[in-house]
């Protein structure tokens, strides 16, 4: 019902002809002004604090240099990031000791701030110290690479920095590369500081002290935001120049309305459309959609693991047999994603990759059975949540999962949340059943599994207990042996399919739509527009 639903829909969602937002059409005219429109917001331009959206973070990647960077690769006509070559940004070059223990980074002689003061490796020690030390989202994430005190940052001469480590850490310095890594002008930022607030926390939410790319030439929370190129940043040492002088990234919540700007050219680039204002889109081709599966994403179903009757493996077993999970992918994506189920494999996959797709099939004859084996053989009651923002793709689901389900005695009561509510009760941990979207923005398979399977913390969406994992992760975490890091991966894998506290579905496409002459589109892991690859041609 779903897909005939949402197919009658096509003729019906008319490009109603909006009104040209303003500041787009100041801009209309200007070759070197890229118009982005966006259905959500930048709510802060320090990506580190507390509730920052992935906007902030986007934009923050922009704005801000990093110490390090992931490199870019080509895949026939998509650029994508590539997680295999981390290069130089703030620094101008790199070692690792022999024995893995410290990073010693050099910094580019020529780099400055947007105020054109010089970039000085105190300014990045005190970055970093701030990375730790802070209330913020970056202790946390610098823990997973052993970056925990200020201490283990260590100024080794007027351009060098060195970084020590306990013990090995195969994710420390990817750490580095990640949105919360920001590199701060701590001058100008010391200057808005308080005792209440040492690191400028309030202050910068509003303001940046940076030095990369583009500079924030207005802000306007949930409304727009502006950015000016910073000729400076392309000038200095192995930087190379963005094409677009000027970016305008303006909120647009309507799917429909964002996809008639994106179409009638009165916006340049837009990657929030729904599937089936994309198929139709591909059908007029009045514009440029490049399209890549999220390599480093997953859409899933999550189970409360410690409370009944999903503490039962049986009874996860017995929905992961029941559910239609190519209907699914159809109802949901229209397929435009990448499936993480129906693997060819039964026992032990055939390589490392994570996520990849799990040994899930529809067999409502050994689902039926497990659940007798549970002890439910006249099923149970239960809820299935969703957000009312991943209503399009949640919706069609749901509705197959609540029928699926139903053949084998499970009730399923169907419940839409509010955003602000459903998050508040992912994270308090009182959904017994229900669907959302993730991403490793490290991707490596033992950091998805340390970050999703382990641990009493927010990412672990079932709240999974599995001593068997923990020992798992604990091995690969600082094994420098490979066939024996390959090896516990493999083993981490099997066990997920086995006991599947939580389903894994599919992989979304990014689809980035964009006017004809716009080029050197990029998927970056953090999911958000990288800017400096633009160009128009």
């Amino acid at each position: 019902m779903g897909i005939t639903r949402r197919q009658g829909l096509l003729g019906a969602l008319s490009f109603a002809a909006p009104a040209v937002l303003p500041v787009m059409a100041d801009a209309r005219q200007n070759g070197t002004t890229l118009r982005h429109i966006t259905g959500n917001t930048v709510n802060t331009l320090d990506p580190t604090m507390l509730g920052a959206t992935h906007e902030s973070f986007g934009v923050s990647m922009n704005v801000y240099d990093r110490l390090v960077t992931f490199g870019r690769k080509q895949s026939g006509s998509i650029w994508t990031f590539d997680p295999d070559i981390i290069t130089g940004e703030l620094a101008e070059r790199y070692e690792i000791s022999d024995d893995g223990c410290t990073i010693t980074l050099h910094l580019r002689p020529d780099a400055t701030w947007h105020d054109g003061t010089p970039v000085t490796i105190d300014d990045v020690k005190w970055s970093l110290d701030r990375g730790v030390s802070a209330r913020s989202l970056t202790a946390p994430q610098f823990s997973s690479g052993s970056l925990t005190s200020t201490e283990q940052f260590r100024v080794a001469g007027p351009r060098t920095i060195e970084i020590l480590l306990p013990r090995p850490d195969r994710l420390a310095l990817a750490n580095l590369a990640m949105p919360y890594a920001i590199m701060i002008n701590s001058r100008l930022a010391r200057r808005h500081a308080t005792p209440d607030d040492p690191w400028a926390q309030q202050w910068m939410q509003q303001n940046t002290a940076a030095g990369g790319a583009y500079r924030v030439e207005r802000f306007t929370p949930g409304v727009n935001i502006i950015l000016t190129r910073n000729d400076a940043w392309g000038a200095r040492s192995a930087g190379t120049s963005p094409f677009f002088e000027r970016v305008i990234s303006q909120t647009v919540p309507e799917a429909t309305t964002r996809a008639s700007l994106v179409e009638r050219g009165d916006a340049d680039i837009v990657i929030d459309l729904e599937a089936y204002d994309v198929i139709a889109m591909m059908a007029r081709r009045r514009v440029r959609i490049n399209s890549v599966f999220q390599s480093n994403c997953f859409t899933h179903l999550a189970f409360d693991t410690q409370s009944p009757p999903f503490d039962n493996v049986k009874v996860r077993q017995a929905i992961a047999s029941a559910l239609p999970y190519q209907d699914m992918f159809t109802a949901s994506l229209f397929g435009r994603g990448h499936p993480l189920f129906d693997a060819g494999w039964r026992e032990t996959p055939s390589d490392i990759s994570f996520p990849q797709a799990l040994p899930l099939a529809t067999d409502l004859t050994l689902a039926r059975q497990l659940l007798a084996d549970a002890g439910f053989p006249d099923g149970f009651a239960t809820t299935f949540s969703y957000a009312t923002s991943q209503a399009t793709t949640a919706e069609p689901m749901a509705a197959l999962i609540q029928e699926a389900l139903k053949r084998i005695g499970i009730r399923v009561d169907i419940r839409k949340l509010p955003d602000a509510e459903f998050n508040t009760l992912e994270a308090e941990k009182r959904l017994p059943f229900y669907t959302d979207t993730a991403a490793g923005w490290i991707q490596r398979t033992y950091y998805f599994f340390y970050l999703y399977f382990t641990r009493n913390q927010r990412w672990n969406f079932s709240s999974w207990n599995s001593p068997r994992m923990v020992d798992l992760t604990g091995a690969a975490r600082f094994e420098t042996d490979r066939a024996r890091y390959e090896d516990a991966c493999r083993k981490m894998i099997a066990l997920l399919a086995d006991q599947v506290p939580l389903i894994m579905l599919w992989q979304p496409n990014m689809d980035a739509v964009t006017s004809p002459d716009i080029d050197g589109f990029t998927y970056q892991f953090h999911r958000q527009i990288d800017f400096r690859s633009l160009r128009r041609v």
